[in-house]
């Protein structure tokens, strides 16, 4: 973490002077969504993800007021989002919002494609994606009109995926990646529909992103995958490659278990200190995770059931 800060310190005097004075305001923002936007690491643990590398460039040049992802949780469908967006708890956050990012329709789609890494293959059932891409249709419709009302100040990005499987056989690919595409353009053409921007992150990765995804039983990203994410969005947010993150400005890995965020928020809990610079800016990486404690319940219920 000391780490980061002396390299954020830096970076402000070199890549970002001048960068500023292009927005006029800073931003309260919220990351909503799944795995991706909770910042899921490629071995089950969690880290710095796309949203944590918007938040700390903008951070470097003032547009940060607020950042949270208390909104996003590793496993959302669309529905679980919509219903998270509903709740009382997101109320005040999405009031305030002024910046909004949505990671939602992966899981909908993925839990139902059947991966064998070490046969390289991929199954799934054209009748059940059908069916699975309708409703992130419909759901993320509903989703963007309930931020329309619940965060009226915010402006909204809708994160496309990438493809999540690049270590299978070539002959394995076209289907899977066939019904990607179709989530895609249902989430691009839902954000148009709400006045929100998508985020075209496909492009980026292709068919051969092994480099980005680097274990082959997992769809999630490391730094790369989550830096080439964060730069499709700062594109759209700038109009320019001006706030683009280069590799060597990426933080030093610093995975968490889930059982390591709840035990670092019950210490918080019982030992309040002033906060400074170091720690708010921890608080600001973990603390969208108060949902782990039920996560890791439903997790253990599952494993001794």
């Amino acid at each position: 973490m000391k780490r980061l800060l002396n390299l954020i310190s830096v970076t402000v005097l070199t890549a970002t002077i001048g960068v500023s004075s292009a927005f006029a305001q800073t931003e309260n923002y919220v990351a909503i969504g799944d795995s991706l936007a909770a910042g899921q690491t490629p071995y089950q643990e969690i880290d710095t993800g796309y949203s944590d590398l918007i938040a700390m460039r903008l951070g470097l040049i003032g547009q940060i007021g607020h950042y949270t992802k208390e909104l996003a949780f590793p496993g959302f469908t669309t529905i679980d989002v919509l219903q998270r967006v509903k709740s009382t708890e997101a109320s005040e956050l999405l009031a305030n919002a002024t910046l909004i990012t949505i990671s939602a329709g992966a899981n909908d789609l993925l839990r139902l494609v059947q991966v064998n890494p070490s046969a390289g293959t991929l199954t799934f059932s054209q009748l059940q994606t059908d069916y699975a891409l309708n409703v992130a249709r419909i759901n993320m419709g509903e989703i963007l009109a309930e931020l329309k009302t619940r965060a009226p100040h915010a402006k909204v990005y809708v994160m496309g995926y990438y493809f999540a499987y690049p270590n299978v056989h070539a002959s394995q690919k076209e289907g899977t990646n066939e019904q990607l595409v179709k989530l895609n353009t249902i989430l691009q053409q839902q954000a148009q529909r709400a006045g929100a921007t998508y985020i075209n992150v496909y492009d980026a990765f292709g068919l051969q992103a092994m480099n980005y995804l680097p274990n082959s039983s997992d769809v999630h990203p490391n730094f790369e995958g989550y830096r080439q994410m964060a730069n499709a969005f700062l594109k759209a947010y700038s109009g320019s490659d001006a706030l683009a993150i280069s590799s060597v400005e990426l933080p030093k890995p610093n995975p968490m278990t889930f059982e390591e965020i709840v035990k670092k928020q019950a210490k918080a809990k019982q030992s309040p200190v002033v906060p400074t610079q170091e720690s708010v800016a921890i608080v600001h990486l973990i603390q969208g995770f108060n949902g782990y404690v039920a996560f890791l319940e439903q997790a253990r219920e599952i494993q001794y059931s």
